[in-house]
């Protein structure tokens, strides 16, 4: 009995660790175009960006593609960097938009949604955030 005890504990353990490691997104290195721009595609959905977590060249401009999927949840796609020179809040539908930006200083910068409605968290209270980071 104590043999399939230990087994399933650690059955339950190991899916446990299996689903937070699947949770667990790597970070996206944007590549450099051959025009010399940094493009990515995100996705935005209920709550999350996909990537989420994004790493780009300092002074190399960045187009973001960003579309968000069908729903009638609205939200936008903001960063509010001053010393990086990014300021970004657009909203956002299921057509894809192009924001442009040029990181102007190495750092680690938060993107996020701040819809909320009404009385409940805000977008970006339940997980709608991501990263840039801006890299030599």
């Amino acid at each position: 009995m104590k043999h399939h005890l230990k087994i399933l504990i650690l059955s339950l353990l190991f899916g446990f660790v299996s689903s937070y490691a699947e949770g667990q997104e790597k970070p996206f290195v944007v590549p450099i175009d051959s025009d010399g721009v940094q493009r990515v595609l995100i996705v935005a959905g209920s709550y999350y960006f996909k990537p989420e977590h994004i790493i780009v060249k300092v002074n190399i401009p960045v187009e973001v593609i960003i579309s968000k999927e069908a729903g009638i949840a609205p939200h936008n796609f903001v960063i509010k960097e001053p010393e990086a020179v990014i300021e970004v809040n657009e909203p956002l539908s299921t057509k894809q938009k192009n924001i442009k930006f040029t990181p102007e200083k190495v750092g680690k910068y938060q993107f996020y949604c701040d819809k909320r409605l009404l009385f409940f968290k805000s977008h970006r209270e339940k997980g709608m955030n991501g990263l840039l980071e801006a890299i030599e």
